[in-house]
Formats: C-alpha cells, sequence, structure tokens
C-alpha cells in the first residue's frame, strides 16, 4: 500500500514551529510510513530548526501582510507566486491532509489545499485568532484552539483540544521547594533584549541573595556576550548564560520561577510543566495576543503579569525577592494551572487528524 503523506505549513517563530513539531511527531509514532513534508518561510530559525530535526521541508517565498505599511505591497505582488508555488507543491505530493499551523506562509498553503479539495486543519495557539487563522477561517475544515473561551471565533468549526507541546515537557517532574531557587529567564528562541537588559540591570539589586539564588538566563544570539559579562561582573559566574538551550524541557525541570514572554508556546509549555512565571509581553505583538495569553494565566491565578511600559530594575528585582521569600505563592501558581491544562492535545489532535484523513480516502 502506497504511503500516505500530511503537509504541516506555518512558521516564523519557534511558536509556530514547535507545535508542528509536536503534531508531526505524534502523526509518525502512529503511522510510521507516513510521510510528513513541512513548507514554511526561508527564514534561518525555520531552515536550522527543520535541519536539526531532520524533517522534510520547503521553504516558500511569503511574507506577512499585516502591520507592514508599504512592504505590504511587495507582499501582495508575490503572493501570486506564492498560491502557484503552493499548488505546484500539493499536486506533487498528493497530502491526505494539510494542517495550517499560523504564520504567514500557511495561508496560500491551506487556502489552496482547501480549494483542491484536500481537508484541512488549522491550529490556534493564541487566545484570539491571528490574521491568517482569521482569514483561513471559512475554508479550513476544522480548527482547533488551545483556550476554551477561542472557540466563539471558529463558528462551528473549532473544537477545543489545546496547544500541542513537545513530549519532553510532560515528562518534567515537581520541583523540591527546598535548597537554592532557581530561576530561568527566556526571551523566546531569538531572546528579547527587554529581558535582557532589565535583568541584568536588575542583578545589583539582587546581591543579598547570593548563595540563594541561580539565574538560567537564555539570550538570544544578539546580546549574549553583554548578558554573561554583566552575570560575571554582578559575581553571579555561575549563572548558566547561553544564546539558545535546545533542551529547554530540562531547563524547566530546574525552575522555581520562569521569566518570559507570552507567546502561545511558551504559554502551554509552562501549563504543561506546572511552572509559576512573571509574564512580560511582547507590546508590539500583533492584536496584542501576548497580552491577552497572559491574561488568561493571571485570570486563574496561575501567572502574574507586568506589562512592559511598567517593567524596571527596580519592579523585576523587587517581585524576584519576594518570590525567594514566599515559595508557597509559586506551589500555588503551580498548583492553579491545572484549571487550564487539556489532556494530551497532540494525541487528540492526531485522532483529529486520522478522522479527517479516513473521510476524505
Amino acid at each position: 500500500m502506497k504511503s500516505r503523506r500530511v503537509v504541516i505549513s506555518g512558521g516564523g517563530t519557534g511558536g509556530h514551529l514547535y507545535p508542528a513539531l509536536a503534531v508531526g511527531e505524534k502523526l509518525r509514532s502512529r503511522e510510521p510510513s507516513l510521510g510528513l513534508t513541512f513548507i514554511g518561510s526561508h527564514r534561518a530559525i525555520e531552515k536550522s530548526l527543520m535541519e536539526r530535526q531532520g524533517a522534510h521541508f520547503i521553504p516558500m517565498r511569503i511574507e506577512g501582510l499585516k502591520g507592514r505599511g508599504l512592504k505590504s505591497l511587495r507582499t501582495i505582488a508575490i503572493l501570486p507566486f506564492a498560491f502557484a508555488r503552493s499548488l505546484a507543491i500539493l499536486l506533487r505530493l498528493r497530502p491526505a491532509l494539510v494542517i495550517g499551523v499560523g504564520g504567514y506562509s500557511s495561508g496560500p498553503v491551506v487556502l489552496t489545499a482547501s480549494l483542491i479539495g484536500i481537508p484541512t486543519i488549522i491550529l490556534e495557539q493564541n487566545l484570539t485568532p491571528g490574521f491568517t487563522n482569521r482569514l483561513l477561517i471559512r475554508w479550513a475544515t476544522r480548527a482547533v484552539v488551545a483556550f476554551e473561551r477561542s472557540l466563539d471565533y471558529f463558528k462551528g468549526k473549532g473544537v477545543w483540544l489545546g496547544n500541542p507541546v513537545r513530549e519532553k515537557f510532560y515528562r518534567i517532574r515537581p520541583k523540591p521547594q527546598a535548597g537554592e531557587f532557581v530561576l530561568l529567564v527566556f526571551g523566546g528562541s531569538q531572546g528579547a533584549r527587554v529581558l535582557n537588559r532589565t535583568m541584568t540591570a536588575a542583578l545589583p539589586l539582587l546581591a543579598p541573595f547570593k548563595g540563594r539564588l541561580r539565574v538560567i538566563h537564555q539570550t538570544g544570539a544578539a546580546e549574549y556576550e553583554a548578558v554573561k559579562a554583566a552575570y560575571i561582573e554582578n559575581g553571579l559566574a555561575d549563572a548558566a548564560v547561553a544564546p539558545f538551550f535546545h533542551d529547554m524541557a530540562g531547563r524547566f525541570e530546574m525552575a522555581d520561577l520562569i521569566i518570559s514572554r507570552a507567546g502561545a508556546t511558551t504559554i502551554a509549555e509552562l501549563i504543561v510543566a506546572r511552572r509559576a512565571a512573571i509574564l512580560v509581553p511582547f507590546a508590539r505583538a500583533a492584536d496584542d495576543h501576548q497580552a491577552k495569553n497572559a491574561g488568561e494565566l493571571a485570570r486563574v491565578g496561575a501567572a502574574e503579569v507586568i506589562l512592559e511600559k511598567d517593567l524596571s530594575p527596580g519592579l523585576l528585582a523587587g517581585r524576584i525577592k519576594f518570590y525567594i521569600e514566599n515559595r508557597e505563592r509559586t506551589m500555588e501558581m503551580q498548583s492553579n494551572l491545572a484549571a487550564l491544562r487539556t489532556d494530551r492535545p497532540a494525541d487528540r489532535i492526531a485522532d483529529l487528524c486520522f478522522t479527517l484523513i479516513g473521510a476524505g480516502s
């Protein structure tokens, strides 16, 4: 029997790529002969991550439309070529299903698949749908949402299954509330200048906690040297500082408290790992979706939110001190995350995928 194939399209950031890989991994575990092809943009992060995973990856020239001003004219000009390339790829691969994981590169592929009769699923990781998924709602066969409150946007096509997370995060063990307090700081796959600079400026204020506090800090490539130097200058040379940690699940397991942005994948990983967090939403995120995501955790007492406009070294140091001295609060936050946790999203998404594949065969 000829092996079946699934196309997974989207990307641009780790927030879209990691759910794509999690779903692909689960599909392949269920049907080892299944062919998987990932389609994304030419961004370096996508190529690097897909090569590391050994994935069959096809880059496509496509750019975002929203919020780009005059640059959107260039995007409009290349859209016909993106649709033509999508059609050519789909006709060559003949997939049984196309999955869009968000990001502008998923638009032409999912829409083209729908128009030629291939079943499609879109994944929406944020509380409110992104620009691409809003356009695709009428064309998609089904839409998987990460938050129950997102269902109203999807006109009866939505199903609340959660945001797929890499299997390693499900194996994270509870953190003993004894010994040194471990703080994990990261701003996504490419780092965050605001978090890097505010955290390093806060280090002198955390001097009284040397010996009780250990920091793990993912900086992104651009500011690694400056951040590393700041820890050394402030007597924290034992801090684990790196541009990128490939084993992020292992870093989560070490942490008592996490300081991060509020991207959809980070939110999902916090929920699955049950780790307390201070969230600093990216102020210029499309549709303010990071603040909305963070608000869902704050609503159930599972995270503290500090808006970027309010963030300062003094405030950040003060909140870190509070959690070091009140570890029971981190335990409460971990417990409250249970209200947002869904049961094995990747497994349930795989069930839906094979149902649609079967219906379309």
